[in-house]
């Protein structure tokens, strides 16, 4: 799971650097493949793949689901650990709904941007300027949640 795979990240690193630590995991989940690519976002093609394969697999997959089918999201979990076996450790959530479209479209973002357009928009995420993608993302969104948890239990001065 996403949240699996960002509380071993942050439990690693915070053991190997002794401090705390922050990480997070995050993907696209595509309704019309079961949740694919998912926690396998990142080499869905295959390990290593690039963007542009990873994305080609994607479109190849979709190929012929129409439109109202290809809902999808893109999924982030951030975690803090105060140290590697912090029992309780800050979890944020975020996600971003839309839909995937049937080609390519932008120059901005990474991965799978190109073909992600979010609910409410005609653009892709690669279509919208970084300040623009920030205050609707799925990271945004947890980085937001994070913000406020660390305000609420006084680690930073309340947002």
């Amino acid at each position: 799971t996403f949240l699996a795979n960002a509380l071993l990240k942050a439990r690693h690193a915070s053991a190997r650097a002794r401090l705390a630590a922050l990480a997070d995991d995050s993907g696209l989940e595509v309704d019309a493949l079961g949740g694919r690519p998912g926690v396998e976002s990142a080499r869905y093609a295959h390990p290593g793949a690039s963007d542009t394969e990873n994305l080609e697999r994607l479109l190849d997959e979709l190929a012929a689901v129409p439109s109202p089918e290809r809902r999808a999201r893109y999924q982030c979990v951030i975690v803090l650990v105060r140290g590697a076996d912090d029992p309780q450790p800050l979890i944020a959530r975020g996600s971003w709904q839309g839909h995937i479209a049937t080609s390519p479209r932008g120059l901005g973002g990474f991965g799978y941007d190109p073909v992600f357009v979010p609910e409410g928009s005609a653009r892709t995420a690669a279509e919208l300027d970084p300040a623009e993608k920030n205050a609707v993302s799925h990271r945004g969104q947890a980085l937001r949640e994070l913000i406020a948890m660390l305000g609420q239990q006084g680690y930073i001065a309340a947002p």
